[in-house]
């Protein structure tokens, strides 16, 4: 046992920061979102990612002070209790998992497109393997995947956002597109053509597509300088939402109408692309939305078998998942986190309709108490650091604790708001989501009583991860 090694290189963390935050749920998942809310979406994504700043912002304030591969969960172990640290790293694990299932089925269909002769379910097994055997191989192996996966990914939609910059401004050589203007913005019933409470329910509809931007706090722990590396990430995190995600759907809601339904039938970046007559734009977005599959997949397995190594470090998970290789490796922990990834494929494929839809809805709201949890955490730990080592809050949370109670309140605020709605399953999502969180709290807490009460494990998650530099 060896621990895990500083593997990831600054380039690495850097790409893994930057493309943490572009999920391919922005490119699949915005058309319904722009079809609910108007060119009000803007809004939507505006206050979900000032959310995700600020809960970023407190996320990197206590994993600076202790750079850790449990990185929220051992927070909250510290900060909250044992159980806390144990249910809500359960849950995060749960929730990448499913996430394999749901990517790797997504990926299928692209290649299935592209090469009929090998069916989908194969894709899907063939895409799991390679990106597991990726990971087992060394964390380094996985950095330099991710580097190329998100690189794919920032340039496309960087370019996305200059061509379509120009379109609009009217400068595009070559292109004489007469739907193109800003004037998109309110020509077709106004910026809120539904209401100002679309933006409520765009954020619902958003919301998901920000989960990923964590990942960076976790890598940092098997970097060579975490908190240089958490400090930088957690700074950038505000232009990384600002350009990607308001900039690029910027663009679609100038460039296409809101209420144009080739938005709906294509994909918004397909519809943007089309109407500037881009030869093969379908083809071009399928080959980005499938890299930002492989992304996901790549992160999601690494995210998940970290927190199960952290996990297993603290007692709260099978010893075996905090053994590692000679190579830094957490092996069983990954080969745990793939075996349920496969699962859940299985499950798509039998049962799509009603174990996989139970799977992916139960597990839907866990970004929300991932990010209530960090709230809370964070309340807390800014007293222990203050009391125990001052020094090392070179990162700190605005306006503290009063930006806290608010980022609280509004996660909150959207988790009961989610609880009326029924038209996008706001509420069965939340409903079994609470229900799974219930079941995995009751589970930490009986174990807690019986361990009595477990401060072993809270000092342990106060102490860094073993990490070599070798």
């Amino acid at each position: 046992m060896t621990g895990l090694q500083a593997g990831l290189k600054n380039r690495h963390l850097t790409m893994i920061a930057i493309g943490g935050v572009i999920g391919a749920g922005l490119f699949v998942g915005s058309s319904s979102g722009i079809a609910t809310a108007g060119p009000g979406i803007l809004l939507s994504y505006a206050l979900v990612g000032t959310l995700v700043v600020l809960v970023m912002r407190m996320l990197g304030e206590m994993s600076a002070a202790n750079p850790t591969s449990g990185s929220f969960s051992a927070h909250a172990d510290r900060a909250l209790g044992r159980w806390a640290g144990f249910s809500i790293g359960w849950l995060y694990w749960f929730f990448w998992v499913v996430v394999l299932a749901v990517e790797a089925t997504a990926g299928a269909t692209i290649l299935h497109s592209w090469v009929p002769a090998v069916p989908q379910w194969g894709w899907a097994l063939i895409v799991m393997l390679v990106l597991t055997a990726t990971n087992l191989v060394s964390v380094g192996s996985y950095g330099e995947f991710e580097f190329w996966f998100a690189g794919i990914k920032v340039v496309a939609i960087g370019a996305f956002i200059v061509v379509g910059a120009l379109a609009i401004f009217g400068v595009l050589p070559g292109v004489h597109s007469d739907k193109a203007s800003f004037g998109n913005l309110s020509d077709h019933g106004g910026f809120l053509p539904h209401g100002p409470g679309a933006i409520l329910t765009g954020v619902l509809l958003v919301v998901f597509s920000f989960m990923g931007s964590e990942i960076a706090t976790l890598a940092a722990g098997e970097s060579e300088n975490p908190q240089q590396a958490v400090t930088k990430s957690t700074n950038s995190i505000i232009w990384r939402i600002a350009v990607f995600y308001l900039g690029s759907i910027l663009v679609v809601v100038s460039l296409v109408p809101w209420n144009d339904p080739t938005i709906k039938e294509k994909g918004s970046y397909v519809a943007a692309l089309d109407s500037l007559g881009i030869a093969h734009a379908g083809q071009i977005m399928n080959f980005i939305v499938l890299t930002s599959v492989l992304s996901c997949l790549n992160s999601g397995l690494y995210t998940a078998s970290r927190m199960a190594f952290s996990l297993g470090e603290r007692g709260d998970a099978p010893k075996m998942f905090a053994r590692t290789t000679s190579r830094g490796v957490p092996r069983a922990a990954i080969i745990a986190s793939v075996l349920f990834g496969f699962v859940a494929v299985f499950f798509n494929y039998k049962f799509p309709d009603s174990v996989f839809l139970f799977l992916v809805n139960s597990s839907g709201a866990v970004a929300l108490f991932v990010w209530l949890v960090i709230c809370f955490s964070q309340l807390r730990m800014r007293k222990i650091i203050q009391a125990e080592a001052p020094e090392k809050l070179v990162v700190k949370m605005w306006l503290y604790p009063y930006l806290t109670w608010a980022a609280a309140g509004v996660i909150v605020f959207v988790l009961g708001y989610m609880l009326t709605d029924t038209e996008h399953d706001g509420r069965e999502t939340v409903l079994l989501s609470l229900l799974v969180a219930a079941v995995v709290l009751v589970v930490a807490l009986v174990k807690q009583k019986m361990l009595g009460g477990g401060t072993a494990a809270a000092e342990a998650a106060a102490a860094p991860d073993k990490v070599k530099t070798g």
